[in-house]
């Protein structure tokens, strides 16, 4: 029997976990689950006999070496920054690793201790990462198979609110880490090359320079940035291409109001504001505001935000409850970031019944023969549940097929590596197909 050791069981778990138990009489599989929640564990193993639940300090090098000792493959479901520390252990018991996390500098660095141990530390086997890189590679590969010369590559990928559950102005729900949203696009300029020249967004533009995308039967989408698209050009072996840009998909409206939050400075996370473990969501959007012996918060913030008052921004930012009286509590002082993370975990929570909804696009042209051509490739899917989100399948599912096929002998390459190449990603996706996660591929000379 071999062994798959899982730490962490949130919300991106789920389908991970799920598939592993699905497989797991076929395969011999024993799934080992650690979380320090252990209730959170054993709901999703289901009672299923192939499967233990564990709960144990993950974080810890003592408490987790036993465990992955003992194991064949490592599933690491902890926030990327923990990723390094089990991969050390990884590679000192001879443990194949699996994240669905960046490749960090410091995960390269353990490329050669990882090969001489004999194990893969597969990254970026997620959504995004993972499942836009597979499926790019897919396009790309069959682009130069056929000897074209790629010159634009396009990709947006967003986590979205299905439209069935789409019942508030924003058009948003949270779906994944609500510290990520709120600190999107900080940490330096987005960068980007367009015809040849190099692009650059800073933060306090990057919510006002979007693109418009329409998918057919869903309507359309606006994207921003992401922060580095220049590293993908040597991912994809695309040194020479004159156009790649990468970035996020929202709903069309939601850039330009969340933009009043960056200007007012309520999305920074570099100092604590004094007094906000007892303040009140008005008094925080008063706190970055001039001080008028006789305006409202409101009429200095439109003011101030250039915002008229029959603007839609004004209605999202009234249904946010910026505006009310009601207290936040803390138990001590905060950022900025952190507050507004709270009023949005408040209102854009998911509520019983909801879905949500995974959507990727991608953009191709190429030349071949003096003749040019635009393929467009897109992925909706509608997550089933609150469980098994479609946040939770892109992510896992990806993850959980590499898994078997590490475990199965059919992945050869050691060391620290991503799916993008054709004999990891084809299988992966063609197994994805059967769960209702596709991509629509067009093209059209042009």
């Amino acid at each position: 029997m071999k062994t798959i050791l899982i730490l962490g069981a949130g919300l991106s778990a789920s389908s991970l976990i799920r598939y592993f138990l699905e497989n797991a009489e076929e395969n011999n599989w024993q799934i080992r689950v650690c979380d320090r929640d252990i209730e959170l564990v054993k709901s999703k193993l289901n009672n299923h006999p192939n499967g233990v639940a564990l709960s144990f300090n993950a974080l810890e090098p003592e408490q987790r070496r036993p465990e992955i000792e003992k194991a064949d493959i490592v599933v690491s479901m902890l926030p990327a920054r923990f990723h390094i520390g089990v991969a050390e252990d990884c590679i000192d018991l001879k443990t194949n690793l699996i994240t669905p996390s960046y490749i960090s500098p410091e995960m390269k660095a353990l490329d050669q201790a990882a090969k001489d141990a004999g194990i893969v530390i597969m990254n970026e086997i997620g959504v995004d990462p993972g499942l836009d890189h597979m499926s790019a590679m897919n396009v790309i590969d069959a682009i130069k198979e056929k000897g074209g010369n790629l010159v634009t590559f396009e990709s947006f990928t967003g986590g979205l609110i299905a439209p069935e559950s789409d019942n508030n102005p924003w058009n948003y729900k949270l779906t994944w880490n609500p510290r990520n949203v709120v600190l999107a696009g900080q940490g330096g300029a987005a960068k980007f090359i367009q015809e040849g020249k190099y692009k650059y967004i800073p933060y306090n533009r990057l919510f006002r320079r979007t693109e418009i995308i329409s998918i057919e039967g869903y309507g359309d989408f606006e994207g921003y940035a992401n922060r580095n698209s220049l590293s993908y050009r040597d991912t994809y072996g695309l040194q020479g291409i004159p156009t790649i840009y990468r970035g996020t998909l929202r709903r069309k409206g939601f850039s330009k109001a969340w933009n009043i939050f960056v200007q007012l400075g309520a999305t920074d996370d570099t100092y604590v504001l004094e007094n906000s473990k007892n303040m009140s969501k008005r008094e925080f959007i008063n706190s970055f505001l001039p001080y008028h012996p006789t305006d409202s918060v409101e009429l200095k913030l439109r003011h101030q935000m250039k915002i008229d008052q029959d603007d839609i921004i004004y209605d999202k930012l009234v249904w946010l409850g910026i505006f009310e009286d009601d207290v936040l509590s803390f138990e001590k002082d905060v950022t900025p970031a952190q507050f507004l993370q709270k009023i949005i975990e408040e209102k854009w929570v998911l509520d019983s019944g909801d879905k949500d909804m995974l959507v990727m696009w991608h953009k191709f042209e190429y030349e071949l023969k003096g003749k040019k051509y635009l393929v467009t490739s897109h992925m909706i899917n509608i997550g089933e549940d609150q469980v098994y989100t479609s946040m939770s399948n892109t992510v896992g599912l990806p993850a959980a097929i590499s898994g078997k096929m590490i475990l199965n002998g059919k992945i050869k390459v050691k060391g620290v590596t991503l799916p993008i190449k054709k004999e990891i990603y084809e299988p992966i996706l063609e197994e994805l197909n059967q769960y209702g996660i596709h991509f629509i591929e067009k093209e059209v000379e042009i």
